[in-house]
């Protein structure tokens, strides 16, 4: 039986060699289209869904976002969770009396009822360390603001309380500097502490207090803010008493 020379086996491996790429070739080449295939497939499905079903996309984006948030996955694409930044909280996690007065402060100055919920709920924390109640805390950010807390006037007082933040930036400074003042919380606690030394600089009495902090010692004379606050303050407490009040003044 004849041997195959040394040239004729190499020869006989090479064309199998090149037969086995070839074919794997061809397998790697038919998966490819196929793969690409399917992928085209699924993103003309997806985009009928979603142009069909919006609500189905969505809760397939929560999912994923949830999912990766519980795996402690974090891509540069996806949504921070700013929830737990918001001043808000839900009116039934709250007191009762304390959710009444939000939702009545809610209608009346026309704001959502969740930021000014968070507001009342700080208010009634405050008065515990301040010894000012806190209807009146809330009664002057509603005159003074209408609770809108990125308001300005024309001689610089800024956010919630009207704080003049270039003459108390100290008070700031424990939150961060000036711009805290734009921070919800952050102004009503300085504006409230302000309020609180002017009350203890005028002998106790809140009148000549909330007269000082409208305008210092150039304002004495003026009377119609204490009043305006004053009776805010009442009707506040008559709400969180139960008193029915229309929400107009």
């Amino acid at each position: 039986m004849n041997q195959p020379t040394p040239h004729t086996a190499l020869h006989q491996m090479r064309v199998a060699l090149s037969t086995f790429v070839r074919d794997v070739g061809r397998g790697v080449l038919t998966l490819t289209h196929s793969g690409l295939a399917m992928l085209g497939l699924t993103l003309v499905l997806g985009l009928g869904v979603a142009a069909l079903r919006p609500d189905l996309l969505s809760d397939s984006e929560n999912r994923v976002y949830e999912w990766l948030r519980e795996k402690q996955l974090s891509l540069w694409w996806e949504p921070q969770n700013t929830a737990d930044r918001a001043t808000a909280t839900d009116l039934k996690d709250i007191p009762r009396k304390q959710a009444a007065v939000a939702a009545w402060l809610a209608k009346k100055y026309k704001v959502a009822p969740e930021p000014i919920a968070a507001l009342v709920a700080e208010a009634y924390v405050l008065s515990e360390t301040t010894r000012l109640k806190p209807h009146l805390i809330l009664a002057v950010m509603a005159i003074e603001s209408s609770f809108h807390p990125y308001i300005q006037s024309q001689a610089g007082a800024q956010g919630l309380m009207q704080v003049m933040t270039d003459i108390h930036i100290k008070k700031y400074q424990k939150y961060g500097g000036k711009l805290a003042a734009f921070d919800p919380l952050t102004n009503m606690r300085v504006g409230t502490a302000v309020l609180q030394e002017y009350v203890r600089m005028k002998g106790g009495s809140v009148e000549q207090a909330l007269l000082f902090y409208l305008g210092g010692d150039t304002l004495q004379g003026e009377s119609d803010y204490v009043t305006k606050v004053l009776a805010e303050q009442d009707r506040l407490d008559q709400v969180a008493a139960g008193v029915n009040l229309s929400a107009l003044p």
